[in-house]
């Protein structure tokens, strides 16, 4: 049986992996970080009781920014695949937060590279890599096209995918990096725009808000089912040799049209519910991301099966069945 670790599997693309991974018969430990509430409803599919004979969940504490705890849970787990996912991943956040997203992503890889040195495992790693290492480079971008970060999330990135590539060739680490375009599903988090646009339409649609407030409408982005690119970080671990992919659909839309399908879906007009908030502005904007995953196609057999609007529709009839779900639940008292 092979054993996976993953770091981030509380997460959207954490909680579809291990799903992936399960299903495929691996024995899968995630790292999760203490705190005070429970954040592990995304696995809840995928629950286990610790207790039953078959038990192949796993879920141990332990912290990016601790390098004991990294070093621990490799002796304890002694993994053959390892899936970098933990980050502070929202953008404009990281403006708010620079050193602990700098912390957490690059100085995180960091730690977890250096830990798996000392432990002297031989396993196979996964770096989730972003799309927002492009920055303001021209689109379609691909594996060759030159970094040009534009948030301190996208710089911390730079610093871990280039690490990664340097701790590849100085000590002949298996290390593949997957340069990941924007990839969605219902458990997208609130925070981030596709999320809280297809929330903002079902709250809406049933009474509940009357405005949804955002940033940039001009602002185009290569988006993809986070179901479709867990599939493709495995198949970078199956490979022969490591190596460096984009994964993304190769089509681009804007914010406005992200609104266009959302608010169709269930018949409105966005342009009377959608404000501008400068507050949700970034400092430096990225203004399109389009990715040419051709390498990906060819080398793994990899192609999205969820387009965006198939997407968009999805996420907003989840978001919609939770109003439903939440409305029903408080009938009896109101």
């Amino acid at each position: 049986m092979k054993k996976a670790l993953i770091t981030g599997i509380t997460g959207q693309d954490g909680s579809y992996l291990a799903e992936l991974l399960l299903a495929k018969g691996y024995e899968v430990t995630g790292i999760i970080r203490r705190s005070s509430s429970f954040n592990t409803e995304r696995l809840d599919p995928v629950y286990q009781d610790p207790h039953a004979a078959s038990y192949r969940l796993r879920l141990t504490y332990g912290d990016l920014d601790d390098a004991s705890s990294l070093g621990r849970i490799l002796h304890q787990v002694k993994p053959d695949e390892i899936y970098n996912l933990g980050a502070q991943s929202h953008v404009r956040v990281s403006f708010d937060v620079p050193e602990y997203t700098a912390s957490t992503v690059a100085m995180g890889t960091l730690r977890l590279l250096e830990a798996i040195r000392d432990a002297g495992l031989k396993a196979k790693f996964y770096q989730a890599s972003s799309s927002e290492m492009f920055g303001g480079a021209p689109p379609p971008q691909d594996e060759d096209t030159v970094f040009q970060p534009r948030s301190p999330y996208a710089c911390a990135k730079v610093f871990a995918h280039q690490l990664c590539q340097n701790y590849r060739e100085a000590y002949g680490m298996f290390i593949s990096c997957g340069i990941l375009f924007n990839h969605e599903s219902p458990r997208r988090g609130v925070p981030f725009v596709t999320r809280k646009v297809t929330r903002a339409a079902a709250r809406i649609k049933h009474g509940l808000d009357r405005k949804l407030y955002l940033g940039n409408l001009d602002a185009r982005r290569d988006w993809g089912f986070a179901g479709d690119y867990v599939e493709a970080m495995w198949r970078m671990l199956q490979q022969d040799k490591p190596d460096d992919f984009v994964v993304a659909t190769g089509e681009s839309h804007s914010i406005r049209e992200l609104l266009d399908v959302a608010f169709e879906t269930l018949g409105l007009d966005w342009h009377e519910y959608v404000e501008i908030d400068p507050r949700y502005l970034r400092p430096t904007e990225v203004d399109h991301l389009q990715g040419n995953p051709a390498k990906a196609r060819r080398l793994l057999d990899w192609e999205p099966r969820v387009r965006f609007k198939e997407l968009i529709e999805m996420m907003v009839r989840a978001d919609e069945e939770d109003v439903r779900s939440a409305l029903a639940g408080r009938a009896p008292s109101s």
